[in-house]
């Protein structure tokens, strides 16, 4: 049976393992070289998103099926200049393998409900252009396009 559940510690190396094949997954699409460098955590992982277990204003997870790890999602409270509250997911991924039955949705849900016990005036969730099958994951979840961020390469740089 699929769900969600709060990560602990002990789970850090397997959602280490799960962020470098996001990494990897990532990196390779449109977009993917810059967010690599830029929104992606930085190494060592495992205290990268450590750091999250013991923060009052960010939510990290792990999707399971039969208890065993096969996702993970992670979302932050951001404090905007008029005082409210915004919902940023970070992190959302499950194995390929395991796509389509539900534990995505679970992440989400859960992450959803973090961001609602907060009052967040929205939640925000980062896909990349040409990752349709991310896009169409948040709008069957209610995500909508708020903005849309235009890039330019400066020289030779592949980011």
């Amino acid at each position: 049976m699929e769900a969600s559940r709060a990560a602990a510690p002990a789970d850090l190396s397997r959602i280490a393992e799960l962020a470098r094949l996001m990494r990897t997954e990532l990196a390779a699409m449109k977009g993917g070289a810059l967010w690599a460098v830029r929104e992606s955590r930085p190494e060592p992982l495992e205290d990268s998103y450590g750091v999250l277990l013991d923060r009052d204003d960010a939510c990290l997870l792990v999707g399971t099926i039969d208890d065993a790890i096969i996702g993970f999602g992670a979302a932050e409270l951001e404090q905007l200049r008029s005082g409210a509250t915004l919902g940023v997911i970070t992190d959302l991924f499950v194995e390929p393998e395991a796509r389509g039955v539900a534990v995505g949705e679970a992440l989400a849900g859960d992450l959803v409900a973090f961001c609602g016990r907060h009052d967040c005036v929205g939640i925000d969730a980062l896909a990349l252009p040409g990752h349709r099958s991310a896009k169409n994951f948040f709008e069957r979840s209610g995500f909508t396009a708020r903005a849309i961020v235009m890039h330019r390469r400066a020289g030779s740089s592949d980011a």
